[in-house]
């Protein structure tokens, strides 16, 4: 156990509990350093500070730039107590040891999100603090950090209960949280000053993130996990408002975001239901309530227990249909008054709130970890509207069949490869997914297509009269030949195979008309 805590240096940008804080520690008897606006607020509330620069005896200059950098303050936080020749400097020098040092950085993530130009931003680097931390953090063995608001709790209960000090135990665990303060802090520095510098890929690179909720497992029971918010204040599922319902899962995370991306793709009402990140209904209509139906009559069975996304106000017409069905989530931008109530006699149905959508043309990372090491690769941010498509074949689409191909080849962005995608009026009708070979893709799609049209007792399968979309060139006109069979009259693929003569040749035989996108989405 170390010497009783008789300095703290005390310099925050997150004054929460501050004062409370600082006096539970003016009442131990501890000295308290501090500097700017920190030393302000406890003076103000008649807790008594000693100014830094009256410490170190130089003044603050340079703006506030230079303040804590000097050798009083950082000789007081590194000396090691148990070294003579540390000690002995201390003595010949008048520097007294700082027992507690009480940092958390300039609010450099504020400034950023609130769109602060450059100089502000640069302004906002914080320089003595990392530093400090840095030391106290080294030092831990004789001085206590403390970055985050939330531990002063902890401190306070263990001076209480060691006339005053902490325990090595504390100590280690604090000098980890202060690293990991620090690292975010640089990291966010970084990622932004280098796409400042148009770097995309920077020789080195690091990821920051700060945690939002522990877990009770991940994909399986046996697997730990938790969520992380990144600076990225990218609206979806992680900055969500939870209105009801049980803990989220690690499941439920992926797969709601999987569903809430999709619906951003579209400014028409839309539905989009997901099962294991898949969508296994997506539908567009003049109002949610039709847009749901459509939606779920792509694949009823598949629905039970899956994720439910809008991209508009869920109102009540929608909420008693949602209600009908077993959901694990849903979420959506806003929901009105009508729909909570409705939604609140299923207490277990989690329900999230986003407040707006997420711009499916915004730029940014995504990251796939791998053994060894990760990939970063661009956002698939990638859009195709009707001027980006080719016509390939003798027959020219219809009106209707370029809406429905555009719609398609968009939820076919969020399905996964090999994806497989049939469309009629602004729903989907069939999807064949994450299948090896992408006939099979068209197969299953169908198959699905059939079996739901005879559960709900109709005479035809969705896909008759429908168009197709592959995320991919298809390789051979087998699959292409397998859609024309399951009844769709037009087909939109990015083009660009070997054989692409042999498969438009196959698809002006079948009376097919194509359109190539130039354009893939593989998603794996």
């Amino acid at each position: 156990m170390s010497d009783t805590i008789r300095r703290a240096l005390v310099s925050v940008s997150d004054k929460t509990g501050l004062v409370e804080f600082g006096k539970f520690l003016a009442d131990k008897g501890v000295e308290i350093l501090s500097t700017g606006g920190s030393a302000r607020a406890l003076s103000e509330a008649g807790v008594p500070v000693k100014e830094v620069s009256s410490h170190t005896g130089f003044p603050e200059i340079m703006d506030g730039r230079v303040k804590t950098l000097h050798p009083k303050i950082h000789g007081g936080i590194l000396a090691r107590r148990d070294l003579k020749t540390h000690t002995d400097a201390m003595a010949e020098h008048d520097i007294a040891p700082i027992d507690l040092v009480v940092v958390n950085l300039y609010p450099f993530e504020a400034t950023l999100t609130s769109g602060a130009d450059y100089d502000t931003c640069v302004e906002n680097i914080d320089i003595g603090g990392p530093g400090m931390v840095r030391a106290a953090a080294k030092n831990h063995g004789f001085v206590t950090i403390v970055t985050d608001p939330d531990d002063y709790t902890l401190v306070q209960e263990e001076m209480t209960a060691n006339a005053g000090a902490t325990t090595n135990e504390t100590r280690r665990k604090l000098a980890a949280t202060a690293y990991s303060h620090t690292a975010r802090y640089d990291s966010m520095i970084s990622n932004w000053l280098q796409g400042e510098c148009g770097v995309d890929f920077p020789r080195e690179t690091s990821l920051g993130g700060k945690l939002k909720q522990s877990l009770r497992y991940g994909e399986n029971p046996h697997q730990v996990a938790a969520v992380y918010k990144s600076i990225d204040a990218r609206p979806g599922v992680v900055t969500a408002q939870q209105l009801q319902g049980k803990e989220l899962s690690y499941n439920n995370l992926n797969d709601t975001d999987a569903a809430f991306e999709l619906v951003s793709e579209f400014d028409e009402p839309t539905i989009a239901i997901i099962k294991h990140a898949n969508p296994c209904g997506v539908a567009t209509a003049d109002n949610l309530s039709d847009a749901y139906k459509a939606a779920l009559a792509c694949d009823p069975t598949s629905a039970f227990g899956g994720i439910i996304a809008t991209n508009k106000t869920l109102d009540a017409a929608t909420a008693t249909q949602v209600a009908d069905l077993f959901a694990e989530v849903v979420i959506a931008p806003a929901i009105d008054d009508d729909a909570k109530a409705i939604f609140a006699a299923k207490k277990n149905l989690r329900v999230l709130v986003t407040g707006e959508m997420p711009n499916p043309a915004d730029a940014g990372m995504n990251m796939k970890t791998i053994s060894g090491g990760f990939l970063l690769q661009g956002r698939d941010n990638g859009r195709i509207t009707a001027d980006d498509l080719k016509v390939v074949t003798k027959r020219q689409p219809t009106e209707q069949e370029i809406a429905d191909m555009i719609f398609a080849f968009r939820v076919g962005k969020h399905v996964k490869s090999n994806a497989i995608v049939y469309a009629k009026n602004g729903a989907i009708v069939g999807i064949g997914a994450g299948q090896m070979s992408r006939v099979d893709s068209s197969r299953i799609a169908a198959w699905k297509s059939k079996e739901a049209a005879e559960t709900a007792g109709l005479s035809q399968a969705g896909t008759i009269g429908s168009v197709v979309s592959s995320d991919a060139f298809f390789p051979f006109a087998d699959g292409l030949l397998a859609a024309a069979e399951a009844g769709a009259t037009a087909v939109i693929q990015p083009g660009g195979s070997m054989r692409d003569d042999e498969v438009i040749a196959a698809a002006d035989e079948a009376g097919l008309a194509m359109v190539y996108t130039g354009m893939r989405h593989f998603r794996h």
